[in-house]
């Protein structure tokens, strides 16, 4: 019988350390629930003079880090470093190969290559465990794998990225612009000095990508989920969404539909009486919605060393006591390629914002141009009169294709009297 599992940390940042400290402090509760006594035997880090807060004696150091895959001193590595490609990939599948699980916290990596690891990983008998690698502390990965595995899923969305959640809530009650509130997230460490992964959607987006295969049992395509970042909301739309009943998330929604699957990232306009408006600050939230249960929600910090060291523990301990699943849910040969639903096709209503000048005729053009696109307008705002200023004038539509929409703005742009390129936030029903 195994008595203990050897470990090997490759990664000793924030999420490294804090697993470390977790091992540390709770060694004997981890080991009545996996079985088996927990142990640390290698790592690997960048800098290896520096001062961690946590002792690594005993352990094996290891410069190259996919070297530890074949250390037959290590039983499961933790690969927490990060990226797409590079030494992050190249450990994975060398630990693979080798017979070793895999836990990461890397959603780059599995958005872009996960059915790849995921075969091979059973093609070993192992496998590579995420938890962490959406939305932090939140179980979510558990909970469609396996807690509402006997549901068909209709759709899963959320706030999937802390930063952005903290940039439109301190924007919604400060009354700030983007940049402003931007500059106070970097300060407080919310943002990091490079923030384009994080406001551009593409954080989001990768997350998004492996919901999407866990609810639908299809191999993860990043590269079919439309993203757009937060950049362009201003803190004009979010005091016209607060008026008209509304707050404005970043949402990650994937959708079943008739015609394939919906996978998008965008500002979303939300009723302020929906649980996921009332998420706010660096809070993550996953709605999961299945034929059997309806509506679960799951909120949650979703980054920092203790949540996400808690998820990575939370997958060591399965694997340690030998509970192994398929890395989506089902094997690769049963996971299907589904249509992919474009975003030019979804169908909503939409918030709308122009800057015109306000002369006579102008709202009789705009009304003529949505009339030919088959669009109907539910509601109607303009504040301030003025011939020689620009003014902006609110419009809400009632449910309308895309595609007209985005055409309808194309020649709304064109006019003399409009000095902006106008403007459009989804409104989500939930």
């Amino acid at each position: 019988m195994v008595e203990s599992v050897k470990i090997g940390v490759a990664g000793l940042g924030t999420v490294g350390v804090g697993v470390l400290k977790i091992l540390e402090a709770h060694g004997g509760l981890l080991e009545s629930r996996s079985g088996v006594k927990l142990e640390v035997t290698a790592v690997s880090s960048r800098d290896r003079t520096k001062d961690r807060g946590v002792s690594l004696d005993g352990m094996t150091w290891y410069e190259n880090a996919s070297d530890m895959a074949t250390d037959n001193n290590v039983d499961i590595i933790l690969e927490l470093i990060g990226g797409s490609d590079g030494i992050a990939k190249d450990l994975c599948e060398k630990a693979l190969e080798a017979g070793k699980s895999v836990v990461t916290a890397n959603k780059a990596l599995l958005a872009v290559h996960g059915t790849a690891l995921a075969e091979q990983a059973e093609a070993h008998n192992v496998t590579i465990a995420y938890e962490a690698a959406v939305a932090g502390g939140i179980p979510i990965v558990k909970a469609l794998r396996e807690g509402l595995s006997g549901n068909a899923i209709s759709r899963v969305y959320g706030i999937l990225n802390g930063t952005c959640n903290y940039i439109l809530t301190e924007m919604e009650e400060t009354g700030g612009e983007f940049e402003s509130i931007l500059k106070e997230a970097q300060d407080l460490g919310y943002a990091e000095a490079d923030p384009s992964f994080d406001i551009d959607g593409v954080d989001a987006a990768h997350k998004l990508a492996i919901l999407t295969s866990l609810a639908y049992a299809t191999p993860v395509d990043f590269d079919k989920v439309y993203i757009e970042g937060i950049t362009s909301v201003t803190a004009d739309d979010i005091s016209y969404a607060t008026e008209l009943g509304y707050r404005i998330k970043l949402l990650g929604v994937a959708r079943r539909t008739d015609k394939g699957i919906e996978q998008r990232v965008h500002p979303c306009m939300v009723r302020k009486d929906t649980s996921i408006a009332n998420v706010s600050g660096v809070f993550n939230a996953v709605v999961a919605e299945g034929d059997s249960v309806d509506s679960t929600v799951y909120v949650g910090r979703g980054a920092g060393e203790g949540p996400t060291a808690s998820a990575v523990i939370a997958d060591v301990i399965d694997i340690a006591a030998g509970r192994l699943t398929p890395t989506f849910g089902v094997p690769v040969v049963k996971m299907k390629p589904i249509p992919s639903v474009s975003i030019e096709d979804h169908v909503g209503c939409y918030y709308v914002c122009l800057t015109v000048y306000d002369k006579p005729g102008v709202i009789a053009d705009v009304s003529a141009v949505f009339r030919d696109e088959d669009i109907s307008i539910e509601s109607l705002l303009q504040r301030g009169r003025s011939e020689q200023e620009a003014v902006p004038v609110i419009l809400v539509t009632h449910e309308v294709k895309e595609a007209s929409l985005v055409r309808a703005l194309a020649k709304i742009e064109k006019f003399d009297h409009s000095v902006a390129r106008p403007r459009m936030i989804r409104i989500v029903s939930l």
